[in-house]
């Protein structure tokens, strides 16, 4: 069983930063991306930042230049640096990792709220 586990949210005013983590356990198998989405009220779920095993690097337009992803392969951990933040920034994040040989599947956490708001 692989768990995945976000922690880091909270409540920020506009222009501050929360740093969100999530850590993967429970599986021999290759991580081959780690990717953050969130879900605000009402709203479907979007991709906010991936990473692969390469470390290459994806951003949602809205997010570019104010959010970093960054990765701990030895920790199984995958961080979202965000900087700048809106209100426009507040919903559930969630971590999704996709593993690869044997199991190739992908596992979401619980999610972490951020609420950005003065």
């Amino acid at each position: 069983q692989v768990h995945v586990v976000e922690s880091g949210g909270g409540l920020v005013q506009p222009g501050g930063s929360l740093r969100l983590s999530c850590a993967a356990s429970g599986s021999s198998a290759s991580i081959t991306a780690m990717t953050w989405y969130r879900q605000a009220p009402g709203k479907q779920r979007e991709l906010v930042a991936g990473i692969t095993g390469g470390d290459t690097t994806n951003y949602a337009d809205s997010v570019k230049g104010r959010f970093t992803i960054s990765r701990d392969n030895a920790k199984l951990t995958v961080y979202l640096q965000m900087n700048n933040l809106r209100p426009e920034d507040t919903a559930v994040y969630y971590c999704k990792v996709d593993l690869g040989w044997p199991t190739w599947a992908g596992y979401w956490g619980q999610g972490t709220q951020v609420a950005v708001s003065s």
